[in-house]
């Protein structure tokens, strides 16, 4: 079957989705096998790979190759199939816990190389597959099993950590948005390079409603920016409200008023695109929504390809008994 011949059905396995009903997991699941069949890639080619939690599970209901790894880990299996197959489009599928806390130095890692990977971090803000634990994005306060008096933790922010990172394509969806969350997959499978997607997620049995004050119908359009390249940052119902920057400090003024903050996501400084993922963090300002930053950069797997080609062409062919004796050995004599 070719490329353009394939449908969202074709990426759907026969295995039976075993997530809570209601969890916003099922519409990212269901993004996703609606926007593979549109990237023109060869079913075979696509790889999905994981680590452990709820959104760990995405391999078994993907219908390409997959991997369900160990905690955390997931970004070092993705970059050793990347580097031994670089025509392999590969995802990573995680979660707030998995990615954040065990995984959090691989993840860093991947992004700081801009492998060319795309990330679907879920963040529903707790650990969901463990029974409701604290997580590295949920809120200071926060009463879980595992913090009854209230978490002490100051959260993660992700997206400024992929901006400080390095991270070449940084962006933020909802679940239940759905035409914004398969725009949003799309423009990160598009992206040559490290692709990190933040997709608010509700676990609506251990921490239901953890986005509903930005992310109900009733509030949003108050509640959320969505960033559109090449224009201002308008919110509102009536798309009256506007975010200017006075010096690094961003304020919400009227959409009339001049000097509006005009969203440029290929932007080479990161600065703004930082200040960006600090907005909606209780100081009166909306949350952002959409692509916050893109741009262009030689990515890991291209200049590990590279590098081994060079190396073959300069030292031409040598046999692995040379290899594996080169340099300094020693050989092992049995005691007397």
């Amino acid at each position: 079957m070719s490329p353009t011949e394939l449908t969202a059905k074709d990426f759907s396995t026969d295995q039976e989705v075993r997530w809570c009903p209601g969890c916003g997991d099922y519409s990212i699941l269901k993004a996703v096998q609606n926007v593979f069949p549109t990237l023109g890639i060869p079913r075979e080619k696509f790889v999905v790979v994981s680590g452990i939690g709820c959104s760990s599970r995405f391999p078994y209901y993907m219908d390409t190759f997959g991997f369900h790894t160990i905690h955390g880990r997931a970004p070092a299996v993705a970059t050793g199939i990347k580097v031994a197959n670089p025509e392999l489009s590969v995802w990573i599928a995680t979660g707030d816990g998995d990615a954040l806390s065990i995984g959090g130095n691989h993840l860093i890692h991947a992004m700081r190389r801009n492998l060319d990977v795309k990330i679907l971090m879920f963040n529903n803000r707790i650990y969901g597959l463990t029974k409701g634990q604290y997580s590295p994005t949920s809120e200071v306060g926060k009463v879980t099993k595992s913090t009854p008096f209230g978490s002490v933790d100051r959260p993660f922010n992700p997206l400024a950590l992929a901006v400080g990172c390095g991270a070449t394509f940084v962006a933020r969806t909802v679940d239940i948005m759905v035409p914004h969350l398969k725009s949003v997959i799309e423009a990160a499978a598009a992206h040559k390079g490290t692709a990190f997607v933040e997709i608010f997620q509700n676990c609506n049995v251990f921490n239901d409603g953890a986005f509903a004050t930005m992310t109900e119908k009733s509030v949003r359009d108050d509640a959320l920016v969505d960033l559109q390249d090449g224009k201002p940052l308008v919110f509102g119902k009536e798309h009256d409200k506007a975010i200017r920057l006075n010096g690094y400090k961003p304020e919400v003024v009227s959409a009339g008023e001049s000097d509006l903050w005009v969203h440029d996501a290929n932007d080479s400084n990161p600065t703004r695109a930082y200040l960006l993922s600090q907005l909606g963090l209780g100081d009166g300002t909306p949350t952002p929504i959409g692509v916050f930053c893109r741009r262009e950069s030689e990515t890991f797997d291209g200049d590990m390809l590279r590098q081994m080609e060079q190396a073959k062409s300069s030292s031409g062919p040598v046999d692995l008994e040379s290899l594996l004796t080169a340099g300094d050995t020693w050989t092992v004599k049995p005691r007397s």
